[in-house]
């Protein structure tokens, strides 16, 4: 049997970089990294990666009818895992709930160190992959904060990249893989800006770990790293034979990449010094418009919140947009485009989605093979959310705005009548701060970034059909984030759609990996284990 390089997977969300990596599969249809050690604290995330790990306990191809059971809602979770009690046993134990840092919920160094330690058994090439949490980085968030500085002692997040690096000189991976937010460029301490910092320690993890932990008797032999972009090759070589970059080199635009949406990723490679090797890049192709990973899905209306919630009701709060006067103004392709799509509206044969729709004509535009499970028979995560009656107007107005238009409209290009009501609005008008808060997504294009955010409303993420008059699933975020269809996400829906917004693109992830497997076949042990099986492919 060939050697599998074992992955532990840090802050690792509901597992869309380990999903990636562990999807990467040799000719012989044996996956070609598979994870050692998940550590992630929030719990409903913890328990998608949890399940997600079950399901990878299981050859490709060979996951039990108990799984598909358990999505369409024939079975629980805990008699899936009754049912299969081996997998289940190394599923919990690869998935560890635990928070990273100093913080009062912390755990030990020494807990961290014995689990990577017992996790890896002895194996010195292995693979770190993950990155910390990012808001505190984020080029908004500190806009909204009204912060150009961050202070470390205020904010433990700045420096829980610390516990990435600690890992790195204690633990000494061959290679590692670090994703951030592109605010973490701008980003600056009292005393320097935070890319530079971490660039320098993660090149000498050792001597950050002895400013930042003391030294304490310890002595380590971790000899650095050369840090690569996944975008670009170097423009030179420094004295020690480090890599030279300008630092947007490190911005990986997944939009070039395969990935429905324009997700711009800081992606660090750390390449262990004593490894002689330069690794390739990531090969840019056609972008990918969101309506060919979403125009199979069934069709759905949102619902209706703080109201009674019907068809007939949800179709009349929309018709209130032809009142007189309304459109009033309106560019008349724009006016044509609203009542041509009116008389399109129908009730749709799934009404509001659910946790699980059953069907037979789920077919992707865009890579079914990585996408499509067969075995599932449905869509899973497709609900869609509640919308004010008084949102409507403005969701349907949007929608065919960008379809006439092929652009989401501002403020200012909405009808006074179909304003919100918010008190900020005229200075959003005349300031064009938050202006495209109604924003819709075009067909034709890949989709805005997929974040957090949509967990708090769907004013960003406004679907492009006109008809559904609605923002986007779960299912729908979590295919523009390229998780597979068989990937089903725990807990209740404001929390799947944080797990989808927070994680990596797995088919971005996987094409990193195709990058890493091949830095692992310089190494000699893993060169002898796979001299037969270099072609490599993902599922």
């Amino acid at each position: 049997m060939k050697k599998v390089i074992p992955v532990i997977d840090i802050f690792a969300g509901p597992g869309g970089l380990g999903e990636g990596f562990c999807s990467l599969l040799n000719n012989e249809g044996r996956r070609a990294f598979k994870i050692a050690l998940s550590i992630e604290k929030d719990e409903n995330a913890h328990k998608t990666l949890t399940l997600r790990s079950f399901f990878r306990q299981f050859e490709p191809g060979q996951v039990p009818n108990d799984y598909y059971e358990f999505v369409r809602g024939n079975i629980t979770i805990q008699e899936l895992y009754q049912r299969h009690p081996l997998e289940t046993t190394k599923a919990v134990s690869e998935s560890w709930m635990a928070t990273l840092g100093d913080g009062d919920k912390a755990v030990s160094n020494n807990e961290v160190d014995k689990k990577i330690r017992e996790a890896l058994n002895n194996d010195p090439n292995w693979l770190l992959i993950g990155g910390p949490p990012c808001q505190a980085y984020s080029v908004v968030g500190r806009s909204r904060r009204q912060e150009t500085i961050l202070d470390e002692a205020k904010d433990e997040r700045v420096g829980l990249y610390k516990q990435y690096l600690r890992i790195l000189a204690v633990h000494n991976p061959a290679v590692f893989v670090m994703e951030n937010v592109k605010g973490l460029l701008s980003a600056e301490t009292e005393d320097s800006p935070i890319f530079t910092k971490i660039l320098e320690d993660l090149t000498n993890p050792v001597e950050a770990y002895y400013a930042d932990f003391g030294r304490n008797g310890i002595r380590m032999n971790c000899p650095g790293y050369k840090i690569y972009s996944l975008a670009f090759s170097p423009e030179d070589f420094d004295a020690k034979g480090n890599p030279l970059y300008n630092q947007k080199d490190f911005v990986i635009h997944a939009e070039k990449y395969g990935i429905p949406q324009t997700r711009h990723r800081v992606i660090l490679l750390g390449i262990r010094r004593n490894i002689d090797s330069v690794p390739g890049i990531l090969s840019e192709i056609k972008e990918i418009s969101i309506k060919n990973v979403l125009s199979d899905l069934p069709r759905l209306r949102s619902s209706l919140s703080k109201q009674k919630d019907n068809y007939e009701s949800w179709k009349k709060a929309i018709y209130e947009i032809t009142k007189s006067g309304i459109l009033s103004g309106i560019d008349k392709k724009i006016k044509d485009k609203i009542i041509k799509q009116l008389s399109k509206i129908r009730a749709p044969h799934c009404g509001t989605g659910a946790e699980f729709i059953s069907t037979n004509n789920i077919t992707p535009k865009y890579r079914p093979d990585w996408f499509a499970d067969k075995n599932l028979g449905g869509v899973c995560n497709h609900k869609s959310r509640g919308h004010m009656a008084s949102d409507l107007g403005r969701y349907f107005f949007v929608s065919n705005f960008g379809g006439v238009k092929r652009r989401s409209p501002r403020l200012e290009d909405f009808p006074k009548a179909l304003l919100p009501k918010h008190l900020n609005v005229n200075e959003g008008i005349k300031d064009k701060k938050f202006a495209d808060r109604f924003r819709t997504q075009l067909p034709n294009e890949p989709s805005k970034t997929v974040t957090s955010h949509i967990s708090k409303d769907g004013h960003y993420y406004i679907h492009y059909d006109s008809t559904q008059c609605r923002s986007f699933t779960v299912r729908e975020a979590a295919r523009i984030q390229t998780f597979p269809d068989n990937y089903f996400f725990c807990g209740p829906r404001t929390s799947q759609f944080q797990q989808v917004g927070n994680a990596v693109p797995p088919l971005l992830a996987n094409k990193i990996a195709v990058i890493v497997i091949n830095i692992f076949l310089k190494i000699s042990d893993y060169e002898r284990n796979y001299q037969h099986t270099k072609r490599f492919q993902n599922v």
